[in-house]
């Protein structure tokens, strides 16, 4: 019944399967080149020393040790012992041990062994965040280090226009309204920069956060360019291998077992005593059997809540697997569309580009452009640089989203889901 319901949310709205990337070995793929060796080691380095990571594997350990104790036998021998006395001495020792006749100690075990793996994928699902928190403030950082520069040398090459408009405007080459237009844009280079540093400021905190103990200058750098996705992965098998619909399967996983041990703990367990002993004279044996009856409390109504839990366990893994599906196609296509409008700007824009700006000032310096359209076009040139570093980190920020979606971030950073 179990496989059958797995196979039935998997199969919801997907299909046989999809052009997806071929992911890493043991998904049915060539697998997903590496990152760079110091980077790997970098994120794996502040991973595993982030306190969110080692709480969620405290929290494992948590639930193997109750794992563990709820293998153990739910009960433990008694030993009743009586001694009297009076005109005559009276005395008797016996052993009582409770039966779990009802099976409750498989049922408890299989519970906490369902909790314990939960707990396994809510490790990996923090890991994953952590990482990719990393990383998007990586590429904060990289994309504001050399936005900075930009706003810099913006600012840079307004301050030297506007002293060379002084100049011209001292030998009567341009006119007062010029003059003023470019000492305008010098103050708006200015302030650029300045929201530029706090941008930065703002990303270097952010990756600080994590990285606590490494200086910015161990800071790795972000590849510089990125691969195609392969096709040929199977959707279902990528989904249902994903931490967060292995945590919402395992859930109602768990959710059965605690339907289950409701069910046996309504049967009521026996108790059987052995003893013996002597009164006035006489030995005695003594054997006893005690079974609790369950007329005032059935104990129904604990079986129905577990069972609406259950049914909503189910449910809520159904609509995580299928946000989960969406969410791989829409990065899928984000990071297609990204990487296509970043290889357009390499191949064709980025050399436009610096070829325009060297003939836009010598075409001003000689006087065939006037100073408007010069700010005009050398504003636009470096707004389409900032643009094109905007575009690189929106590239960056959707391949670490495919990544995450895909289940292929371990893999990317050659992290071993065994440590």
């Amino acid at each position: 019944m179990r496989k059958l319901f797995w196979g039935f949310i998997l199969s919801l709205g997907m299909g046989a399967s999809m052009p997806l990337a071929a992911w890493a070995d043991g998904n049915g793929g060539a697998g997903i080149e590496p990152a760079d060796h110091a980077l790997q080691q970098f994120v794996q380095t502040v991973v595993d020393a982030n306190p969110r990571v080692k709480a969620a594997r405290a929290g494992l350990e948590a639930r193997r040790s109750y794992r563990d104790a709820a293998s153990r036998p739910m009960y433990n021998p008694e030993i009743n012992a009586d001694y009297e006395r009076t005109d005559e001495t009276r005395y008797w020792i016996g052993i009582g041990y409770t039966i779990d006749w009802g099976g409750k100690g498989r049922a408890r075990a299989s519970l906490a062994e369902s909790d314990r793996r939960v707990a396994e994928t809510e490790v990996a699902l923090v890991r994953r965040g952590v990482a990719v928190d990393l990383l998007n403030g990586l590429a904060a950082h990289r994309t504001g280090a050399e936005r900075d520069s930009l706003a810099a040398r913006r600012q840079e090459l307004m301050h030297d226009f506007a002293v060379l408009a002084q100049r011209r405007f001292e030998t009567g080459d341009v006119n007062q309204v010029e003059l003023d237009l470019a000492r305008l844009v010098s103050v708006e280079a200015r302030i650029k920069r300045a929201t530029a540093s706090a941008a930065l400021a703002e990303a270097i905190q952010a990756v600080r956060g994590l990285a606590t103990d490494l200086p910015v200058s161990q800071w790795p750098p972000l590849p510089a360019s990125l691969p195609d996705l392969p096709e040929g992965a199977d959707i279902r098998t990528v989904i249902r291998a994903l931490p967060e619909v292995l945590a919402a399967m395992r859930q109602a996983d768990a959710a059965e077992a605690l339907v289950e041990l409701r069910r046996r703990e309504r049967r009521p367990d026996p108790t059987l005593s052995l003893g013996g002993g002597s009164e006035v004279g006489d030995r005695l044996a003594i054997a006893e059997l005690s079974i609790p009856l369950p007329l005032l409390n059935r104990f129904r109504d604990e079986v129905d809540g577990a069972a609406a839990e259950h049914r909503a366990a189910r449910q809520t893994a159904e609509d995580v697997s299928r946000r989960a599906r969406a969410r791989l196609i829409s990065a899928t296509e984000r990071y297609q569309l990204a990487l296509a409008a970043w290889t357009d700007w390499q191949k064709k824009g980025q050399t436009s580009l610096e070829r325009q700006q060297e003939q836009l000032r010598t075409l001003w310096k000689a006087g065939d452009v006037g100073t408007t359209d010069y700010l005009v076009q050398a504003g636009l040139s470096l707004d389409v640089r900032e643009s094109a570093l905007n575009l690189r980190e929106s590239l960056w920020r959707a391949w670490f989203e495919w990544l995450s979606a895909s289940g292929q971030i371990d893999a990317w950073i050659g992290y071993r889901t065994d440590r």
